[in-house]
């Protein structure tokens, strides 16, 4: 016969026990902090970099968009004239 596996108990704490451990869990957050700080600043930046990128692509399609109009405004002048004899 198969002996079935129960689910682990969950081990009962004591009251210094939880508070030993949220203590714990407290200083781990706190060491970690000074690191999460420097990642954040890491992401703003890059976001940042991302967001001029962006931008300087949409302003140089704007700007060769404009010239393309602007010279094909130039070429249907030039067409639309009679050429004088």
């Amino acid at each position: 016969m198969i002996k079935e596996k129960s689910a682990p108990e969950q081990a009962v704490l004591t009251p210094e026990e939880v508070k030993a451990r949220r203590s714990e869990i407290t200083k781990f957050y706190k060491d970690q902090l000074p690191h999460l700080k420097v990642q954040a600043e890491y992401e703003r930046l890059m976001t940042e970099i991302e967001e001029y990128r962006a931008k300087r692509l949409q302003a140089q399609a704007f700007l060769a968009n404009a010239y393309e109009t602007m010279e094909n405004d130039e070429e249907g002048e030039t067409q639309e004239k009679p050429v004088e004899k």
